[in-house]
């Protein structure tokens, strides 16, 4: 079981589909690891491997061959996505003692392909904010050193693959949330294209800041569940549909970037000296391969005000919760659903403009480049005492979100963005690259991480056992 827990979720796929060993055996060996380490780092507050054994029997009654792209490889879905008959709190103490009847439309669309559900990962309430704590469960603790944060909102998902309690694991996406937890936690996290993984449609239908998205342990187990989660469905008006390519095939391409921009944050201060100089020092390790790397600058200077806006618009849906329960939303929540209701349509119209003037400058920056790196986070992992970062290189921070502007300036221009690790720091911490591609440009991305990522040889430094 142990061997099992530290083999690539590719392998695990392969022993499957070569009927080697069963889902049973995948989740027999979870279990097994979850009791062993699971409460040193809460991350899979809610499990449910009694719903997960009749799934996987019920896919055993297939011919292997029909068992999908996962083949029963289990996968972990994030605390704010409803799966049928299991606790789903979206770490809120409003919706503490909530079952869903009916899954997301992603939960339903994993389990066609392959997936089995076996656990709810931990999230911060309603996924805000990047620190992963809530009054349902409690905080969830980074592995490489627990007393740190495992940031988030995915970090439930991120702490669960560092500690092998996951091979892969979904998360999602609107400032960060796949990307800064895998840069804390040594682990791969994608943000897609929007409409790449289609969701289930609540309020807005057409947005595109929040996507759904991967996150695994290297860039190519990331690309096998990705491939499980792409394509079109009715129900979301967004989803688009595969091309029949295969992400994972797009990893062992063999292709590489000829041409990188480089930057230590994104015209965006500030940065951790330490997180600027690891990110330098990876891109140097491509321009030493032959690639070559520019330091390179986009106009990104009105990121912080078009975020800023977009992001309270978006939680200004969420005035009829406040209004019910006004004193059971945490307050960074709050300020924001009251930012939202605040705005005014010049504003919002200001905005979008400018979300849109930063859309078109960078497609015609990846006219020059195959690729963009920058830091994924602009510090290392903060003890978990904190509830954000409130200052960095000296300058301080009005709101819990501004720390987060290097990932919300990607989020903004709709490019497909991923975190890989590129080294670490003085106290032995991970730390993550962001690499972005041109809009719609996965297979690229995870062709040019995968490249990356043979080139650091970081893709190997997790499970860990959880540290103290």
């Amino acid at each position: 079981m142990t061997d099992l827990i530290r083999m690539t979720a590719t392998r695990i796929v392969e022993k499957l589909k070569e009927d080697e060993i069963s889902p049973l055996d995948c989740l027999d060996a979870l279990e097994r690891r979850i009791a062993e380490v699971g409460d040193r780092v809460n991350a899979l507050p809610t499990l449910c491997f009694e719903r997960a054994r009749r799934q996987a029997r019920a896919l055993m009654e297939r011919p292997v061959g029909d068992r999908g792209i996962l083949a029963g490889l289990p996968v972990p879905i994030k605390d704010l996505v409803d799966v049928a008959g299991v606790r789903c709190t979206q770490g809120s103490p409003i919706f503490k003692d909530r079952v869903p009847e009916a899954s997301d439309l992603l939960v339903t669309h994993l389990e066609e392909n392959g997936g089995v559900i076996y656990a709810m990962s931990n999230t911060p309430e309603f996924g805000a904010g990047a620190h992963t704590f809530n009054e349902v469960f409690g905080v969830t603790r980074n592995p490489w050193n627990t007393a740190l944060s495992a940031s988030g909102s995915s970090g439930g998902a991120a702490a669960a693959l560092a500690a092998g309690l996951a091979w892969v694991a979904h998360g999602s996406d609107l400032g960060g949330s796949l990307r800064n937890p895998a840069s804390f936690c040594g682990v791969t996290g994608l943000r897609p294209s929007p409409g790449r993984v289609a969701a289930s449609v609540f309020s807005k239908i057409d947005s595109t800041l929040g996507v759904e998205g991967p996150m695994a342990r290297n860039v190519a187990d990331l690309a096998l569940l990705f491939d499980a989660m792409v394509g079109e469905e009715p129900a979301d008006p967004l989803s688009l549909p595969s091309d029949g390519r295969s992400y994972l095939a797009a990893t062992r391409s063999g292709w590489r970037p000829k041409r990188v921009a480089v930057s230590r944050d994104l015209g965006l201060p500030p940065v951790d000296p330490e997180v600027a100089e690891l990110v330098l020092a990876a891109a140097g390790r491509l321009e030493a391969e032959g690639v070559i790397v520019e330091e390179a600058q986009l106009d990104f200077s009105e990121t912080r005000e078009c975020a800023q806006t977009l992001r309270a618009l978006a939680y200004a849906n969420m005035k009829p919760l406040l209004d019910k329960y006004p004193n059971q939303i945490k307050p960074e929540v709050v300020w924001n659903i009251e930012k939202g209701l605040r705005l005014t349509g010049a504003e919002i119209a200001r905005a979008e403009a400018q979300r849109g003037d930063l859309f078109r400058r960078m497609r015609q920056f990846f006219d020059r480049y195959d690729l963009l790196l920058c830091p994924a986070t602009i510090v290392p992992p903060f003890p978990v005492e904190q509830r954000y970062v409130t200052e960095c290189n000296g300058i301080k921070f009005d709101s819990y979100v501004d720390w987060l502007m290097i990932v919300h300036a990607i989020t903004l221009t709709c490019c497909p963005a991923i975190s890989i690790p590129c080294g670490f720091t003085r106290t032995a911490l991970p730390v993550g690259l962001q690499v972005v591609a041109p809009g719609r440009g996965e297979a690229q991305l995870l062709a040019g991480a995968q490249f990356i990522e043979d080139v650091l040889g970081l893709g190997a430094i997790t499970p860990i056992d959880p540290r103290n």
